[in-house]
């Protein structure tokens, strides 16, 4: 098997949706609707399942899903960061609205991708939109966030604000180019009195809630090799075979394994075609009838209670200091409430 493309399909459509990003993030309470419709901006019924409620992932989460964050924690954190981030900026002068966290969920509630991890696994999905995403996980919500000054930047960061790209001189008006901006500098000393916090606001924000730089990456990785490991086993091997020839006498021949039928099945437009549902829907029986989910789920949870038994020095610290950012966040809301 070609193991880094296969792990790659399969993990890629939910892993970079999973980092909250920096353009969702907190906001005081009065932009939690759009302005331009009046619906809330964040959904929390769109947000994903802790664990998955149907489907053949149904109750499943792989052991290293306890080291790994979920959604709604690194909202919460983001949010709480970003709201004193808002306080730290006023105390200088400086009223700034940024985005709310929570507005764009990801597909999945953390790296392991349960749902996805072995290919498409909820039938009732599968027969709506095939490969795709429930179109309520394609829309995106935009949050404006007004241009930021020189000295706002220094405040909010603690180094002066990017200078834009400059465009090459063998570059015609109108051609693109990439180019990245050029280097930032420390901060001035003080603005409206007061002194800079180190690294700005963002810095001091991090401060607050106790977040550190512990390297989480490592869950991540593991979570790969897991994988990677789990389809060098036999009985995954087998199931995968099997699972191969039962799509074949649906039609679907030449399929090695449900990546592929994934690579198949997603379609360039986001809009699923009737012999995309099909293939999905096939993909999936198949699956139940050769226990595919099951047994690989369950190689790979052994695989994974290994890994935890050999690292559980680093994983525990990691779980840890999760949860005291999470405590920390929810106690910063909390009191900026009142």
């Amino acid at each position: 098997m070609k193991h880094t493309k296969r792990i790659a399909t399969a993990v890629a459509l939910t892993a970079s949706a999973l980092l909250v990003s920096a353009c969702s993030s907190g906001t005081t309470p009065d932009t939690t609707k759009s302005v331009a419709d009046g619906k809330p901006i964040v959904k929390k019924e769109n947000w994903p399942k802790k664990i998955p409620t149907s489907g053949l992932t149904k109750d499943l989460t792989l052991p290293l899903e306890a080291y790994m964050a979920s959604y709604e924690d690194q909202v919460t954190v983001e949010q709480a960061a970003n709201d004193l981030q808002q306080s730290c900026m006023k105390d200088y002068g400086i009223d700034l609205t940024l985005p709310r966290a929570g507005a764009n969920p990801p597909p999945s509630d953390n790296d392991a991708n349960i749902e996805r991890r072995y290919g498409i696994t909820d039938r009732a999905e599968a027969e709506k939109y095939g490969y795709e995403l429930p179109p309520a996980l394609q829309e995106h919500t935009k949050q404006s966030l007004r241009d930021l000054s020189g000295v706002e930047v220094e405040v909010l960061t603690g180094h002066t604000k990017p200078e834009p790209p400059k465009t090459p001189k063998d570059v015609k008006a109108g051609e693109s180019f990439v180019s990245p901006g050029q280097g930032t500098k420390p901060a001035r000393a003080e603005y409206n009195g007061k002194t800079l916090k180190t690294g700005g606001c963002v810095g001091w924000s991090k401060d607050q809630l106790g977040v550190q730089e512990v390297d989480p990456i490592i869950v991540a990785q593991l979570a790969g090799d897991s994988l990677v490991q789990s389809m060098k086993d036999d009985k995954v091997i087998q199931a995968v075979t099997a699972w191969s020839s039962c799509m074949d006498g649906k039609g679907h021949a030449g399929l090695a394994d449900p990546y592929k039928a994934m690579d198949q099945g997603v379609t360039n437009g986001g809009e699923p075609s009737q012999e995309s549902i099909a293939l999905a829907v096939d993909d999936i029986d198949c699956k139940e009838q050769t226990d595919l989910v099951k047994i690989w789920f369950g190689v790979e949870s052994a695989i994974q209670d290994k890994q935890i038994a050999d690292n559980k020095s680093q994983l525990t610290g990691i779980k840890e200091q999760h949860g005291k950012e999470v405590a920390a966040a929810r106690e910063q809301m909390t009191a900026s409430s009142q």
